[in-house]
């Protein structure tokens, strides 16, 4: 519904707004809808890039960015969020914690192997328990995918997904799409290369449908036989030479081992010959190109170690926009708890050198 609305009232492709236009055009726009499309913008979960309209991933960069720019936001009332991961995470449970501290929100402790989950309790009873003494937002890595169908209509709080096995992993592919934005500010016309173990990437999987979506061409590349068909709706397949060397934007993703049910077959430095960001390869990529990883990195692997921190590299900017990122997501989650929360005064900033 959303999607439609967007597309009548934007007759450019969305991609080439600027987020001065959608500045301007926010406020009409959300005016003219009726009250069950405004409820639907409003929707607290955040499970999967699918879920989001254009509109709204628009809204989430939008706040992302001036978070970045150092607006402070604060909700009504004391607010509790726990954070769930049942899988090992440096880059988003940290980031999650920083924004959610940033917020002034209250983080409970939770660590899976001292919780009842090791006495067999369930993933929805947990998640009920925490919603049952009073925390308001709950964040969840797991190694499943889909877990959240269990928790579906049947949970009173936001669930905000951190990734669900080999399925979806929104808030990266909204930090990368903040990352693209700020370097190019557009997605229309743009190439972006995702190249690695696509079949077992949940974040393949959400960026290249929100990039497709958002009027980008995607590609991938890398063995062959870790391409899932499937993918085919986002983009087509290409050789790693032309892919590296034609696109705006080259997605490095490392190989899953943990996913994967046999060896790889190959030597890191098979890998990073065949299918690797090579100095080489570097080389060849276009002016202006950028090169970017959700980390964690094997250097030497999927990038040559001396390209990690090199011009290029938008890594280390992807995990500083993950804070802002992650704060825009939380306040999306919690405004709906008792209106829209505090704005600071202007002059109230955080220090971030951006």
């Amino acid at each position: 519904m959303l999607r439609e609305e967007a597309r009548l009232l934007f007759p450019v492709q969305y991609g080439m707004l600027t987020f001065q236009h959608l500045n301007q055009v926010q406020g009409a726009f959300f005016t003219a809808l009726p009250a069950s499309v405004k409820e639907e913008a409003k929707m607290k979960d955040l499970l999967t890039m699918n879920e989001l309209s254009l509109m709204e991933i628009g809204e989430i960069l939008k706040q992302a960015q001036e978070f970045a720019e150092g607006a402070v936001w604060r909700p009504s009332s004391q607010s509790f969020v726990a954070n769930l991961f049942f899988e090992a995470s440096t880059r988003t449970k940290c980031s999650f914690e920083v924004a959610e501290r940033r917020l002034g929100l209250d983080v409970i402790p939770f660590e899976a192997g001292t919780s009842s989950v090791q006495k067999g309790e369930s993933l929805y009873d947990t998640v009920r328990t925490l919603e049952s003494i009073g925390v308001d937002a709950v964040v969840i890595r797991h190694q499943e995918e889909d877990y959240f169908s269990a928790l579906s209509g049947k949970i009173g709080i936001p669930v905000l997904n951190a990734g669900d096995g080999c399925g979806h992993h929104p808030t990266q592919s909204l930090l990368d799409l903040l990352t693209i934005r700020q370097e190019f500010r557009r997605f229309a016309g743009l190439k972006v290369a995702i190249i690695g173990d696509i079949l077992h990437s949940r974040v393949a999987r959400s960026n290249a449908e929100a990039l497709a979506r958002l009027g980008a061409e995607v590609v991938f590349s890398g063995p062959e036989e870790w391409f899932d068909p499937s993918f085919r709706h986002s983009g087509s397949f290409e050789e790693i030479d032309e892919a590296a060397a034609t696109a705006d934007v080259v997605m490095l993703l490392r190989i899953q081992h943990e996913r994967h049910q046999e060896s790889t077959g190959m030597s890191a430095a098979e890998y990073h010959e065949k299918y690797g960001l090579t100095e080489k390869r570097e080389r060849r990529m276009k002016q202006g190109s950028i090169i970017m990883h959700p980390a964690p990195v094997n250097r030497g692997v999927e990038i040559a170690d001396s390209l990690v921190e090199c011009s290029r590299s938008r890594i280390f900017k992807q995990m500083e926009n993950g804070v802002f990122v992650r704060m825009a997501v939380l306040k999306r989650a919690l405004e709906h708890k008792e209106g829209r929360g505090n704005h600071e005064k202007a002059d109230q900033k955080w220090q971030i050198a951006y």
